[in-house]
């Protein structure tokens, strides 16, 4: 039953981790490729009274962390190493999505240039939850494989 339940878990990490770096991976590229959205994503940044510079580093960042997502389905990793990206990724989304909540909780941000019009920030918190849903797995198999390796590179202290 364990067994399964664990199988079950990896499953839905690997397709979530999946789903979330083609959606990051699309709507960063998107912001670069379609004015409309990139000029909504201007109002919410300027209207958010982050820096300038945010613009560009929220669209990098939103490419990058979808590529580290989708980075292990292109190559065959080892665990320890997917694992690490995988919370590579997972940390800069989290980060990511802090961020989109924050924008969405100021009230100089008029929902015409929001996610769906919607003023909550019921789309960035679901998407915090799909990342701690990949993160939660990663961290443990990560923390598994970290726990054995130190047990098997030890070497008794000779004095």
């Amino acid at each position: 039953m364990s067994q399964e339940r664990s199988r079950l878990f990896r499953s839905a990490k690997t397709r979530l981790s999946l789903v979330l770096g083609l959606l990051m991976l699309t709507f960063g590229v998107l912001k670069f490729v379609i004015p409309t959205i990139d000029g909504w994503f201007h109002v919410q940044i300027q209207q958010s009274h982050l820096p300038h510079s945010a613009i560009l580093m929220g669209k990098l960042t939103e490419i990058m962390t979808g590529l580290l997502f989708l980075l292990p389905r292109f190559r065959p990793w080892s665990a320890k190493w997917e694992g690490r990206i995988l919370l590579i990724a997972c940390s800069s989304l989290f980060i990511e999505m802090l961020v989109a909540v924050y924008v969405h909780l100021q009230p100089g941000v008029p929902p015409e240039v929001l996610p769906l019009g919607i003023k909550l920030p019921v789309i960035p918190l679901f998407v915090l939850l799909l990342d701690v849903m990949v993160a939660i797995p990663a961290w443990k198999d990560y923390s598994r494989d970290f726990v054995k390796t130190r047990a098997y590179s030890r070497k008794p202290c000779l004095e």
